[in-house]
């Protein structure tokens, strides 16, 4: 399909709606997990370990994806760690880009020297590996939600800033802003009134996509034992159980696997979507 410039125009209302869609079931679950689900997550009952999802010959009344090894029902437990997930999400990928996105306007618009201390300082923090420097941080603050998210803002808000300067030096560069200028607007406000508007569809694509990278660093976290207690429901907690005893039971793995997947895919596809949606260069 074709726009009036003869250019190819990309489907993205299926995206948008699917990916949507998705994380609007996911937070609905989150929000009235304690209402939904049909057992405790934590409830153990050694005598129904290992139980399959209803489909499967043997299944348990009640559990529909079944169990793991301790008899907790795998269901219940996937939906609880959908709160953790999406808190982690909302609020370590909301403070990166804040603390990012302003720094790398900063920098990209004022040049000069706050360009240069901030892209030095990138560089320098870009040189440690994120993974490992999460691990690193959480075994120093010791586990937790709070300590989780810390480590996520500390490690990721670089991409920010140096994807934002980039499009704040280009947008800079353009008539409009010199125009701007001449009409006596100052620096300050040039920056908020016209650079930041024109460089929002980027903000709010890299964003959803942290959200998706804060989601896939929590359940490695969860995954090494270092993200909360080892009690609480969690996705990367669950894959990591369900790791021992996949040939004795897939579905410890495989659900919060799926899950775990969607979520991301959906994160990435939603700010790709609405960044065609609203860029006003691709309108």
């Amino acid at each position: 399909m074709r726009d009036a410039r003869g250019d190819v125009k990309r489907p993205i209302g299926l995206r948008l709606w699917l990916s949507g869609g998705w994380l609007a079931v996911l937070t609905l679950a989150a929000l009235c997990a304690p209402l939904i689900t049909p057992k405790d997550p934590l409830m153990q009952d050694l005598f129904l370990g290992r139980m399959p999802p209803f489909w499967v010959s043997g299944a348990e009344p009640g559990y529909l994806l079944g169990t793991d090894s301790l008899g907790r029902d795998v269901l219940s437990r996937i939906l609880y760690g959908t709160r953790l997930a999406l808190i982690v999400a909302l609020v370590a990928g909301s403070l990166t880009c804040l603390i990012g996105a302003t720094l790398g306007l900063i920098a990209g618009y004022y040049r000069g020297w706050p360009d240069r201390i901030i892209s030095r300082f990138v560089d320098i923090w870009m040189a440690f590996p994120p993974v490992l420097f999460a691990i690193l941080l959480i075994a120093v603050m010791g586990p937790g939600l709070i300590s989780i998210i810390i480590a996520i803002v500390v490690i990721d808000w670089t991409r920010f800033a140096r994807v934002i300067r980039a499009e704040a030096m280009s947008q800079g560069a353009m008539d409009y802003v010199a125009s701007a200028q001449v009409a006596g607007r100052t620096r300050f406000g040039t920056m908020l009134t016209e650079i930041l508007p024109n460089v929002l569809p980027t903000i709010v694509a890299l964003l959803t996509l942290e959200m998706g990278i804060a989601v896939i660093v929590e359940a490695i976290l969860s995954f090494v034992n270092l993200s909360i207690s080892t009690d609480s429901p969690t996705w990367g907690g669950m894959i990591a159980e369900g790791r021992t005893s996949v040939h004795q039971a897939w579905w410890v793995l495989v659900f919060p696997l799926i899950t775990l997947f969607l979520t991301v895919l959906s994160f990435s596809q939603l700010g790709e979507g609405l960044k065609d949606r609203f860029d006003p260069v691709l309108r």
